[in-house]
This record gives structure tokens, sequence and C-alpha cells, in this order.
């Protein structure tokens, strides 16, 4: 696959987006075909419980696939995500590492695994996968 969105792009990307940003998202590593994001645990993210919301979940698993696809195809979409929460999502930090399954010109197929660090030990948390549109600057 071809880089067309590179590490420097997306993080400036990262840096225009508003949710993002206010909730702390950072673009860790970026590829050809794969994007990892980072995030610090805060309160604000928690549910009833005390674990992250399910939202934030798919909130970091959509952005993350979406900067996969990104790299191969630019501008994109999400028509479709869905989301597999495993486990309670309870950590000190979470990352996501998602990874193009399969380009297209139409259609970009992602996949995302999502982790819990607690005292430097990852724990997968939930995965899910993204369905993107590429978008061109008039759509």
């Amino acid at each position: 696959m071809k880089q067309i969105v590179t590490l420097a792009q997306l993080r400036a990307i990262n840096q225009q987006a508003a949710f993002n940003q206010w909730a702390g998202m950072e673009v860790l590593q970026a590829e050809a075909g794969r994007a990892e994001l980072g995030l610090a645990w805060h309160p604000d993210f928690g549910q009833y419980a005390g674990f992250m919301h399910a939202g934030m979940v798919g909130a970091l698993i959509d952005t993350a696939c979406g900067f996969a696809a990104a790299t191969v195809a630019g501008r994109v979409l999400a028509s479709h995500y869905s989301v597999n929460c495993l486990r309670p999502a309870v950590g000190e930090r979470f990352i996501a590492r998602a990874r193009v399954v399969k380009p297209g010109k139409t259609q970009v197929f992602t996949a995302c695994d999502l982790y819990a660090v607690q005292s430097g030990e990852e724990k997968l948390v939930a995965t899910g996968e993204t369905l993107l549109t590429p978008v061109g600057d008039g759509d």
C-alpha cells in the first residue's frame, strides 16, 4: 500500500479536531495502512461504574480506524462501525491500534484493537471494525 497521508499530517489533522483535542487523543504512530492512538484516562470518560464509557471506546476505535484508512485513501468518512467490548475498560492509559484490512476506491475496511494500560501491562478491552468511504473536497 502506498502511504498518502503521513504521520505529521495525521497529527495536524488531529490538532484541528475539537473532540480529539477535548479528549486528549494523541497520534502515536502511523504508516501505510496503520495508525496508533494514545489516550490518558480522565474521569470525564467514565460511566456510572467507573469504567470507560462505551461511547468513548467507540470514539477511539472510530478515530484510529479513520486515521489508518486516511494513510492509504486520503479524506474518509465512516459509513459504519461496530465495537465489541470484551472486558471493562479500566486503565491509566489506552492504546488503539488500527489497520486497513482491505483498501478500495469506494470503501476501505479497517479493524482495531483497543488496549488498556495499567502499571505497564496491556490488556485487550475491545475490538472494532469500520467501513469508511473516501470523500473528495466537495463531498
